[in-house]
């Protein structure tokens, strides 16, 4: 038996979530609360599932999907400089990390409880901006301070900056890895992880021209190439070899460089994501990619119809006013990194 994508290509039936699109489309997305955000070049959508009524019941009935959608300001795309190696990757990455917070506001907001005047709760500006700020030195302070810190206590021991530079490497590494496999096992992080699974399901079946229902996007592989959980390895991995030529100065100069190195490290791990997108069908990159994409499977989780749905309301928001397959290659600022 064999199935036909809308290009006319003809793929044999495979196991559920085995098939892969072969082809990058400019779409990115991210999983939000109950729901999922994707993006085209100059839109991004949000659609989650709002909590049921009180008396309804939840082995049969769902909540209705909320969709809201917005434009991405452009002026930005206009700008050569932005559009240089690496600087790209910066811009993109801002870009996307203020969507996503905008995205993560607006799905929070949807499971709120209606406010005494019957109005829709909304949760502040002021909150998010501070949990972003929080976040962020959360991040820096322990994978990139942390790390240092730790093999700056053994720095005289080391006796050379190649073993320090190796040590804090591989530190580093351990660190996220480690992060990333209490998270998987956190039981409210589930939901997310799903909703994470379908947002790459959802983004193949497109790339892949094959209808966009939940039982066809079912049949794809919840790792996509482009996902920021691979991004973060590439990260972790592009890092030991930006703070190489440093060396051993005093301690307060090796915390300095590795807050300033991190633009330049995003930047570069941008581009490494970016030809791997593009070169997905040769061997090497699998073999290059393969560490990323295993990492996925703690990041991600095998959705269902109904949260496939969701991610699928979110893209046809997308799609209502644009269409990602028309526009080029290097119209994909900000959507090298999926989730």
């Amino acid at each position: 038996m064999a199935s036909g994508g809308t290009d006319g290509r003809v793929t044999a039936a495979r196991p559920s979530g085995s098939l892969r699109a072969t082809r990058d489309a400019p779409l990115g997305g991210q999983a939000v609360l109950e729901g999922v955000m994707m993006r085209g070049i100059a839109t991004w959508a949000v659609a989650v599932r709002r909590p049921v009524a009180e008396d309804a019941e939840p082995s049969r009935d769902l909540g209705e999907i909320a969709v809201s959608r917005s434009a991405i300001a452009g002026p930005a795309r206009r700008r050569r400089w932005v559009r240089l190696p690496v600087v790209r990757g910066v811009a993109g990455l801002v870009q996307s990390l203020r969507i996503g917070m905008r995205a993560l506001a607006i799905s929070a907001s949807a499971q709120l409880p209606p406010d005494e005047a019957g109005e829709a709760a909304e949760i502040g500006d002021g909150a998010w901006a501070g949990t972003v700020v929080v976040s962020l030195v959360f991040a820096i302070a322990l994978f990139f301070v942390a790390p240092v810190g730790l093999t700056s206590l053994i720095k005289d021991q080391l006796g050379s900056s190649l073993l320090f530079w190796v040590v804090e490497g591989i530190l580093r590494t351990a660190i996220f890895l480690g992060y990333l496999t209490l998270l998987s096992r956190v039981r409210d992080l589930r939901r997310v992880f799903e909703y994470h699974g379908a947002e790459h399901k959802v983004i193949s079946c497109y790339e892949a021209d094959d209808e966009l229902t939940p039982e066809r996007a079912a049949r794809y592989s919840r790792l996509h190439p482009r996902c920021g959980t691979s991004f973060l390895l590439v990260v972790m991995v592009v890092a030991i070899f930006v703070f190489a030529p440093v060396g051993l100065p005093a301690w307060w100069v090796l915390v300095l460089t590795r807050i300033v190195g991190i633009p330049l490290i995003a930047g570069l791990s941008f581009e490494v994501i970016k030809w791997a997108g593009r070169n997905r069908r040769h061997r090497v990159v699998q073999w290059i990619m393969a560490p990323g994409m295993a990492l996925q499977r703690l990041t991600t989780r095998e959705p269902d119809l109904d949260q496939l749905a969701v991610s699928i309301a979110a893209l046809q928001a997308v799609l209502e006013v644009e269409r990602p397959s028309e526009r080029s290659a290097d119209d994909m600022l900000g959507l090298e990194v999926v989730a």
